[in-house]
């Protein structure tokens, strides 16, 4: 098989040497770049599917690294390291050394990319005999993160591009771009100097490229020129649509849709959740206050002690980390007496829909089952818990009280700040246009119902950060060999289900010290 390859290397119209049964003979549109994905680091599954993306756009990827290559992507490596690797491949030309940042645009573009020097990989600057400045533990779930921030610059920056990933489904760098961004929020001081940054882990390649480019011009050249892209713009304004994902916002925009007016205008058929979410748009994409999730908290209360008099309602997510504002208000609801939650979440929906608080609502089943065998699949964020998505209606006229349902006088007005109006928010009403016009708001609101035996997971799974949560996971599985969700935690060395009544006692379990909700916010 190697001298086929090597033959079909020194004739490029043969095709694309790469291909496993594909690649038809002039399918390389670019044979001045042969390039080859370093798998260290990167993974298997996740070279594979990059190298055949790379085929599709007419590129020529090597799967094995030969004399013919001229471009080497890596990901999360230096220069240093991957001119080691190959000088074990015996190989000494000058080939370029880049970042998957070049690979991904390239993508995007349909041909190679300029290089640019972002794109190089960059050498280790640190010396063996400095000192770290800084020691912080690898998992986020190991360190106190308090709402301070002394790096807001580099965050910003990182979460961005984070984002962009996300809403590119390239969840490995999303998840990379998090990690590295937790790594800054918990420093005790500003980063003015990249030395600053030895012996710090989840800081790949990419990652130092960017932080250094702050740190000489102010800000970063990639994440500006990420914001300032239409692609990026209409997924952000799309996916601000209640019920709208990464995955229909890109067909939409296959299709041309990039702002609110085109996808009115394009007769796009709509689900009664993304109708609702583009109705409300405006009202659903301004920030929620802390004295607005309260005044929901309140009438939510009303609503659980009517129907059923011992049952618990718990202010969960970020507002329970202590944030002042949210993008939504979640309550975890439950019963002290085991079962007595059962049928508790229609009665509540029941209330709220009678007393006119719902504009839209959605309610899925609890489908848990917990196995004698244990969980059957690794656990994840997603928890199959009895749910209400809906979209509330806050009252929020001066002199009104939110948990009056009648609308009777009294209470406090809400003072969120407005969201600027997206691209094609013009063609709203004229109420969600001016939304001082009407005496009510449209806000996000989920409610969870957990049994009281899977309470205590149910309310660390619920309080986030999601990094956080995610991490936690990681530990669980990595070191423990336990297996974490919002339901329960397994131990697979004794295979048993390990019970728990507190937060407090969930972290014991894992060996962790405890860390409160408002020291969680990676």
């Amino acid at each position: 098989m190697v001298p086929l390859k090597r033959r079909k290397v020194a004739c490029p119209p043969a095709g694309n040497t790469g291909t496993t049964g594909g690649g038809d003979a002039g399918s390389i549109k670019f044979p001045e770049a042969v390039l080859f994905l370093l798998e260290r680091k990167m993974g298997a599954s996740r070279r594979t599917f990059l190298s055949q993306l790379g085929r599709k756009k007419g590129f020529q990827v090597e799967d094995a690294f030969n004399e013919s290559v001229t471009h080497v992507v890596s990901e999360n490596n230096s220069s240093e390291e991957v001119r080691r690797w190959l000088g074990s491949q015996n190989d000494q030309r000058a080939v370029h050394l880049l970042d998957i940042s070049w690979f991904t645009e390239s993508m995007r573009a349909g041909q190679p990319a300029d290089i640019l020097d972002r794109h190089k990989l960059q050498d280790e600057s640190a010396h063996d005999n400095e000192v770290p400045l800084f020691s912080v533990p690898s998992y986020a779930c190991q360190r106190r993160t308090s709402l301070a921030n002394h790096n807001t610059a580099l965050t910003d920056a990182l979460s961005l591009l984070a984002e962009n990933a996300e809403l590119s489904k390239e969840e490995g760098r999303g998840v990379a771009f998090r990690r590295a961004v937790a790594v800054l929020k918990v420093l005790p001081e500003p980063v003015t100097s990249m030395a600053q940054l030895r012996g710090l882990p989840c800081l790949g390649g990419h990652t130092l490229r960017v932080i250094k480019d702050v740190l000489e011009n102010g800000t970063s050249s990639e994440a500006e020129a990420t914001k300032n892209s239409q692609r990026f713009r209409a997924l952000k304004v799309l996916t601000g649509i209640f019920g709208v994902g990464a995955k229909t916002a890109e067909r939409w925009i296959r299709l041309g849709i990039d702002d609110l007016q085109q996808l009115q205008q394009s007769g796009q058929t709509l689900n009664r959740a993304q109708q609702g979410g583009l109705e409300h748009y405006l009202d659903l994409n301004q920030p929620v206050t802390r004295s607005e999730a309260d005044a929901i908290g309140e009438v939510v209360g009303r609503a659980v002690v009517s129907v059923s008099p011992g049952a618990r309602i718990t202010l969960i997510g970020g507002f329970r980390r202590g944030k002042p504002t949210g993008h939504d208000v979640d309550f975890l609801i439950t019963h002290p007496e085991e079962g007595n939650e059962v049928g508790l979440m229609p009665k509540v929906v029941s209330w709220l829909q009678s007393k006119g608080f719902l504009l839209y609502q959605k309610t899925t089943r609890n489908s848990y089952l917990e196995s004698d065998d244990g969980p059957a699949q690794p656990s994840s964020n997603m928890d199959r818990f009895e749910r209400c998505f809906s979209i509330f209606k806050l009252d929020t006229g001066e002199g009104t009280r939110a948990t009056e349902a009648s609308g009777e006088s009294g209470g406090e007005a809400a003072g969120a700040p407005e969201a600027d109006p997206a691209p094609g928010s013009q063609v709203l009403s004229d109420d969600e246009q001016n939304p001082g016009a009407k005496p009510w708001r449209a806000v996000r609101v989920d409610l969870v119902v957990s049994p009281i035996s899977q309470f205590a997971f149910a309310l660390l799974g619920w309080t986030g950060s999601k990094l956080f949560e995610r991490e936690l996971r990681r530990w669980a599985g990595h070191e423990k060999a336990m297996s974490l969700s919002s339901h329960a935690l397994y131990d697979g060395n004794q295979r048993r289900y390990v019970r728990a009544t507190s937060e407090e006692e969930i972290f014991s379990h894992l060996g962790l010290e405890f860390i409160p909700p408002s020291e969680r916010n990676a």
